[in-house]
C-alpha cells in the first residue's frame, strides 16, 4: 500500500468514526456481544433505515463484521483492533485537565469489558498486583511475560499458558484504560483471564452493557489469590468505584 493510499484510509475510518451515530454503534459493540441493527438503531438512536445505512459503511471499511443466521442478521466488531482503536480514542477524548474526574458512570467504571479482556478499576488494580508480585515482566517491545511463579499462578487458574502462546495474536500487553488513564492486561492472556474469571463466577456480565459485576465469591478471590483489597461493600458497586478509584489516584493516603 502506498503512502497515500495508506492517508486516505485512515481519514476514511476517521471519518466513519467521527459520526456520531456510527461511534455509538461501534461503542456498543465493544462488550464483544453482537447485536441486530433494530438493537443498533435504538442505541444510536437513529431510524432503521439511518442504522442500516451507517453499518452498511462500518462494513465497508471492515469496522463491523455481519453474521447471518438462518433470517437473523446479526453485527459484530470486525476484530479486537477496533475495540483498540476506540478504547483509545476515549483515552484522547478525555478532558486533559491535571486533576483528572472521570465521568464515566460508576458500574462501567469499575468493573466492564474491553472487547474480549477487562477494563476498569479492578482491571487496573489485578495487573498492578500482579506486576507488583512480579508475575509480570515487562519487555522492551510494549508487551509482557510471565515470570516463572506468574506462570504457575495462571497454571493454577486452569489457564494453559504454552497454549496462549502459540496464538497469532499478543500474549499480554498494556492496554491503556480510558477511564482510569492506567494500564490494564490486554492480549489473549487478558482475555482468557476474563473468560476464568467468568467461568468461575468472580464476575457476572450484563446483557445489554459492558458493565460487569463482582460477586462475593470474586470479592473473596480477589484477595485469597491476588492480594487485591478491596473495599468493604456497602453501597453496591457504587462505593466499590468510589474507593478503589481514591486509592488508584491517591496512592499515597
Amino acid at each position: 500500500m502506498s503512502a497515500e493510499q495508506h492517508d486516505m484510509g485512515v481519514s476514511q475510518v476517521a471519518a466513519a468514526i467521527a459520526e456520531p451515530a456510527r461511534t455509538k454503534i461501534l461503542c456498543s459493540l465493544m462488550d464483544g456481544h453482537a447485536r441486530t441493527s433494530t438493537e443498533l438503531a435504538a442505541v444510536a438512536e437513529v431510524s432503521a433505515s439511518t442504522a442500516s445505512a451507517h453499518l452498511a459503511r462500518l462494513k465497508e471499511l471492515a469496522l463491523v463484521r455481519l453474521h447471518v443466521q438462518g433470517r437473523h442478521r446479526y453485527y459484530s466488531l470486525a476484530d479486537k483492533r477496533v475495540a483498540q482503536a476506540l478504547e483509545a480514542l476515549m483515552v484522547i477524548g478525555q478532558n486533559p485537565a491535571p486533576r483528572f474526574q472521570p465521568r464515566t458512570p460508576d458500574r462501567l467504571q469499575f468493573a466492564r469489558t474491553c472487547y474480549d479482556h477487562m477494563a476498569g478499576t479492578l482491571a487496573v488494580l489485578l495487573h498492578d498486583r500482579m506486576l507488583e508480585a512480579g508475575w509480570l515482566e515487562e519487555t522492551d517491545e510494549q508487551a509482557y511475560r510471565l515470570s516463572d511463579s506468574g506462570s504457575a499462578m495462571f497454571q493454577g487458574l486452569g489457564i494453559e499458558v504454552q497454549d496462549l502462546s502459540t496464538l497469532r495474536r499478543r500474549f499480554a500487553c498494556p492496554c491503556l484504560d480510558w477511564s482510569m488513564r492506567r494500564p490494564h492486561l490486554g492480549g489473549s492472556l487478558g482475555a482468557a483471564l476474563l473468560q476464568t474469571a467468568l467461568k468461575r463466577q468472580w464476575v457476572t456480565q450484563d446483557l445489554d452493557s459492558r458493565a460487569l459485576a463482582l460477586t462475593a465469591l470474586g470479592r473473596r478471590e480477589m484477595g485469597v489469590r491476588f492480594g487485591v483489597e478491596l473495599p468493604t461493600e456497602t453501597e453496591g458497586s457504587r462505593s466499590q468505584s468510589a474507593a478503589a478509584r481514591g486509592a488508584l489516584l491517591n496512592p499515597n493516603q
